[in-house]
């Protein structure tokens, strides 16, 4: 793993911030315009998520490299009140913030790997990584 870049999400204007900053680190990694996109939207939902139910936490990026490949790892932490029922928040269509519900699914569909841990009262930390195709 190497250089790690911080984004704190305490205001609606951090979700952009993040967007943007996880953007230019998939450039640098060498993702084109399409993972880009989705590296950017799997990243605005996640901000999104901290802003709304935790109030403040932060989105960190890595690019990462293997001997066989390179990717970028995108991790949100919150301290927030955590999710009481996950099975229920990873099932397309629930949403309890009145949107898609595209949320935490669709940041599963949009990444290659994803892990979430969420204790009652602690926070949410969630994982997740692209890697370049």
């Amino acid at each position: 793993m190497s250089d790690q870049s911080c984004v704190y999400i305490k205001k609606e204007w951090d979700i952009v911030a993040a967007r943007q900053m996880g953007r230019d680190i998939a450039t640098q990694v060498g993702f084109k315009t399409v993972d880009q996109a989705r590296i950017a939207t799997a990243i605005s939902e996640l901000a999104r998520n901290i802003y709304l139910y935790a109030g403040a936490g932060k989105i960190c990026f890595e690019a990462i490299e293997t001997v066989q490949k390179k990717g970028v790892t995108i991790k949100a932490t919150d301290e927030g009140p955590g999710i009481s029922d996950l099975a229920q928040v990873m099932e397309d269509g629930y949403s309890t913030s009145g949107g898609l519900g595209a949320g935490l699914p669709g940041v599963k569909r949009l990444m290659d790997e994803f892990d979430i841990i969420s204790k009652s009262g602690e926070g949410t930390t969630i994982e997740s990584t692209k890697w370049l195709r």
